[in-house]
């Protein structure tokens, strides 16, 4: 059960290698308790699809990877439907199962690489839907005192690509199922990013819900590496929010820069500010920034953690020294 020694790169969408003292799969919460029975108050590492992970070191400890497989409709109305999916689950493929099924709802997040269980971690999000728009609730194992308890919307604290469990309880959870709220009538949000652009190419006026998702995975497959192929997490960085009038200020040099209504000032496009600093396409040895997209960097041989690190951190850096914009790592460090 309990693995030694353990290579992770195939269990990185980086394709990082770094080795797990102790590694273990579990798919059942009994066996999570057993593994844990192991863990001698070693570090403790939790592993969904390793999507939106960059690991820099070896991990002196324990690594679980979940493989908590499920998926069963738990109530159902004539416009609704509440489904919950084990946290294992490939993200996409629960995406496309719902589909399937004419749950609308969560087909603009079609392709996103990961697990189910990371999907509120992270409040994952693209082309003007977020998870907090469908989630309903989630069970996960607290680690301390071997109970499971229970996260409705509100307890999940999410925020632009947060939620409670990337800060105040970090570490503290294991996120074993997650529930969505999904709509048998629903209704198509076409008008993010490209997404109207792409239905016209394919001939699409008034597209179902399978074809929305269609045109979203045609996009993200123009746009962003395959892990399969090119070792990447995808998007690396947060799309920073500004104040107005440092807005202003780019503006007199960019009026073009895009920007889009946020809570407390404007939202920048991190992508286009890492472009225009000239950083879109760069390469370094095995590593870099993908030529198609500013915001993911890419291993493209057998590059460290800490190159893509500190690639990131020059990023950072210049973006800071050009724009006066800090950008925020999404990505996490290990």
């Amino acid at each position: 059960m309990i693995q030694i020694n353990i290579n992770l790169k195939e269990f990185n969408t980086f394709g990082i290698s770094v080795k797990a003292e102790m590694f273990a799969v579990f798919s059942s919460i009994e066996e999570l308790k057993q593994i844990l029975s192991f863990r001698n108050n070693k570090k403790l590492l939790v592993l969904g699809g390793g999507s939106n992970l960059l690991l820099t070191k070896d991990f002196d400890g324990l690594v679980i990877k979940n493989e908590i497989k499920r998926f069963e409709v738990i109530e159902e109305t004539a416009s609704e439907v509440i489904v919950e999916s084990g946290a294992g689950e490939n993200w996409h493929e629960f995406v496309l199962n719902c589909i399937d099924k004419g749950f609308g709802g969560i087909e603009n997040l079609s392709l996103i690489p990961g697990s189910v269980g990371a999907s509120p971690m992270q409040n994952i999000g693209a082309y003007g839907v977020e998870i907090k728009d469908v989630f309903e609730s989630l069970s996960a194992y607290h680690i301390a005192s071997g109970e499971i308890h229970y996260f409705d919307k509100t307890k999940c604290e999410f925020g632009y690509r947060e939620s409670i469990f990337k800060n105040k309880v970090k570490g503290e959870y294991i996120i074993l199922t997650v529930t969505f709220r999904l709509t048998k009538n629903p209704t198509i949000n076409s008008s993010y990013g490209a997404i109207n652009e792409q239905l016209k190419v394919m001939g699409i006026e008034n597209p179902t819900i399978q074809e929305l998702s269609a045109a979203v995975i045609a996009i993200r497959q123009s746009k962003l590496p395959d892990p399969k192929i090119i070792g990447n997490a995808g998007s690396f960085f947060k799309n920073p929010t500004v104040e107005i009038a440092l807005l202003e200020q780019i503006q007199n040099n960019y009026p073009d820069i895009p920007n889009y209504p946020a809570e407390n000032g404007r939202k920048l496009a991190a992508g286009w500010l890492i472009e225009k600093a000239g950083w879109k396409g760069r390469t370094f040895d095995n590593y870099g920034v993908h030529k198609l997209q500013a915001l993911v960097l890419v291993n493209y041989g057998n590059c460290t953690g800490q190159e893509i690190f500190d690639l990131s951190s020059q990023i950072i850096q210049d973006v800071f020294e050009k724009f006066r914009v800090l950008l925020e790592r999404e990505v996490n460090i290990l």
